[in-house]
């Protein structure tokens, strides 16, 4: 009972348009700009850093909390199931008329509740490339070294579960790709290289 519970409320939790709401505060229409994607990355194109923090760290409290409330009522995979509901809730929001972005920082933000050790490790790592490169590399990097870090500290049926959430969000991808070409992208911002 506690996996349902846990799988509901992660997407209902999933389900709240953070990105959406954030840039809509600055008078921008996520799904009329940039890629489309109505998630934290095409908020941080359209918004710049400052403006589009809040999108991240939402988009990202979602699975944490989805995940932290499935811990408390079923353990790991209670939290599993939070965090999985809630990327699903991202990319099929109930609040949005199903129309989300790919649930990369709900992945994020899950991954805090599922391994905090490795997520921190990961933490660094982007921290560590993006001083060096560009925050665009050190987020990649982060965000697909986490199944090797959480190997380092959880047992292989973890890992292998978290596989299963980074294949849901290569599936998200490949349904829904982004537009491109500088028509869609509001006004002063650049278009994706």
């Amino acid at each position: 009972m506690g996996y349902v519970v846990a799988a509901v409320l992660g997407y209902l939790l999933g389900s709240i348009p953070v990105s959406l709401l954030v840039a809509r505060r600055h008078g921008v229409d996520l799904r009329r700009t940039g890629d489309g994607n109505p998630g934290a990355w095409n908020a941080l194109e359209q918004l710049g850093g400052r403006r589009a923090a809040p999108a991240f760290f939402g988009d990202a409290a979602k699975a944490l909390a989805a995940g932290g409330a499935g811990w408390l009522l079923a353990g790991f995979w209670g939290a599993y199931a939070g965090v999985a509901a809630a990327m699903v809730g991202h990319a099929f929001p109930l609040f949005a008329g199903f129309r989300g972005g790919k649930a990369v920082m709900a992945f994020v933000g899950g991954a805090f509740a599922l391994s905090p050790l490795a997520a921190l490790g990961c933490l660094a790592l982007c921290g560590a490339l993006t001083a060096a490169t560009a925050f665009k590399w050190g987020a990649r990097a982060g965000v697909f070294a986490f199944p090797l870090a959480q190997l380092a500290v959880d047992p292989a049926v973890r890992v292998a579960a978290t596989g299963s959430l980074m294949c849901l969000i290569g599936l998200l991808f490949a349904l829904k790709p982004g537009r491109s070409g500088p028509a869609t992208h509001a006004a002063g911002a650049a278009p994706r290289a």
